[in-house]
């Protein structure tokens, strides 16, 4: 059997934040150059109105629904609400209610306070298979349903959800910003630009929208399409992907599964026949 193909030395870019350094020893352990940039900094709301207004309609059981998007965003959610009342209360309003997990981060998270999900949505997770999983239960009509924003909020949810007579509860409770020291992005962005860099790993929509931002502030965000259309683009899954399409990148790969380290070992694995075919092209 022959050798999985690897990077060979190929530089491999990535927008990652919160595990850069992970990210940059995969991309090393499979033969690529790493060129990682966080493009995201994430800010907790430990104290923003809307979690702690959630809170309030919780224990005073005016809720019915609540759809937890991330593992990361169901535990800031709990410590925000921690921060006013007890947790055996929290968990006991919590168990009154219709929970559903998009996918086993969120669901791992409940299990930590000793519940479970009504729903567990299947992958790939995305809103789409939110609403379907809504859909094989009961009427949405006339519920409040809270959801547990993550990064950006997904209007194309909010709207699934109210077309379907749901009364929606926003409940951000981590939000992202561009990084304080934005040089190391604009570097890898101008890298891009000029043609030297020969795949993109993308691992989070919102590391999308704020290279956009940044592309947007000089005029480039045709030359940066333009440049990705002689690179290879891997998503780290449907979600992403959503994102990369809905401003004309391309998508080449997405892994087997939604992980980080299959979206590497994947990337290396098939970057050769996918740059030979783009740049043939």
């Amino acid at each position: 059997m022959n050798e999985p193909q690897r990077f060979n030395g190929l530089r491999v870019a990535a927008f990652e934040s919160r595990m850069a350094d992970d990210m940059s020893r995969l991309i090393s352990r499979h033969g690529g150059q790493p060129l990682v940039a966080p493009a995201l900094r994430e800010i907790a709301l430990e104290h923003n109105q809307e979690a702690l207004a959630f809170g309030k309609q919780l224990l005073a059981g005016a809720c019915d629904m609540l759809l937890l998007l991330t593992g990361v965003g169901t535990h800031t959610l709990i410590d925000v609400l921690r921060t006013r009342y007890p947790s055996d209360r929290i968990i006991a309003a919590l168990a009154r209610l219709v929970l559903v997990a998009r996918g086993p981060k969120p669901a791992a998270a409940l299990k930590t306070l000793g519940l479970a999900p009504t729903v567990t949505v299947p992958e790939p997770n995305t809103w789409r298979d939110v609403l379907h999983a809504l859909d094989a239960g009961r009427s949405l009509r006339g519920l409040k349903v809270a959801v547990q924003e993550y990064g950006v909020a997904n209007h194309e949810l909010l709207r699934g959800l109210r077309e379907r007579g749901a009364e929606v509860i926003r409940v951000p409770v981590y939000r992202w910003a561009l990084p304080e020291n934005l040089d190391p992005l604009r570097t890898v962005i101008q890298r891009i630009l000029a043609g030297e860099v020969d795949v993109l790993l993308i691992t989070n929509a919102a590391q999308v929208e704020h290279v956009m931002q940044l592309l947007a502030q000089g005029g480039q965000e045709q030359p940066f399409r333009q440049a990705l259309t002689r690179m290879v683009v891997a998503s780290i899954g449907p979600t992403a992907s959503e994102r990369l399409r809905s401003h004309r990148w391309p998508v080449d790969l997405e892994p087997s599964h939604p992980k980080m380290g299959l979206l590497v070992k994947e990337a290396s694995e098939q970057v050769g026949a996918l740059l030979a075919k783009k740049r043939s092209a």
